[in-house]
């Protein structure tokens, strides 16, 4: 049997998932709906989310309302594991990058799922690797194909 895909997605990729129902990020979130490999967020990571979809900019592009972002954020910590007792780690110049690294540590996962190019620049994080949606969503299509 495989060993189970983990993974913490950051804000940048759910805020993406969010605003683009067919892209990349949204399937990511789909698969992790079906099971197909276990997300982790923390509470911090999901209240980043919800403040990014606050930006007035974001809201003149896009049309939405403050109960579809409610919605979408009560079906992340439905779809996801909450980790909590998140470690204090000073690894990148930005605290909340910071605290995605600090999440993925906590649940011990295999993968960072992020567009910020910070994270990315790291590319590997002790065991953890840091990998665009995009090749993260290969690796998912792949696995998918495994489990019966």
């Amino acid at each position: 049997m495989p060993e189970v895909l983990t993974a913490v997605i950051d804000s940048t990729v759910l805020v993406s998932a969010f605003l683009t129902e067919g892209g990349v990020s949204a399937e990511l979130l789909r698969y992790a709906r079906e099971g197909v490999f276990l997300v982790f967020l923390s509470e911090d990571i999901v209240t980043e989310t919800e403040h990014t979809l606050a930006y007035p900019r974001l809201r003149e592009r896009y049309t939405y309302t403050d109960d579809d972002v409610a919605d979408f954020l009560n079906r992340l910590r439905i779809a996801a594991n909450l980790v909590d007792d998140i470690p204090h780690l000073m690894v990148v110049r930005d605290p909340n990058d910071d605290m995605v690294i600090a999440t993925a540590v906590r649940a011990q996962v295999a993968y960072i799922v992020t567009r910020d190019n910070d994270l990315l620049s790291l590319q590997q994080y002790k065991d953890i690797t840091i990998i665009r949606p995009e090749a993260f969503i290969a690796i998912v299509r792949e696995r998918g194909r495994l489990i019966p």
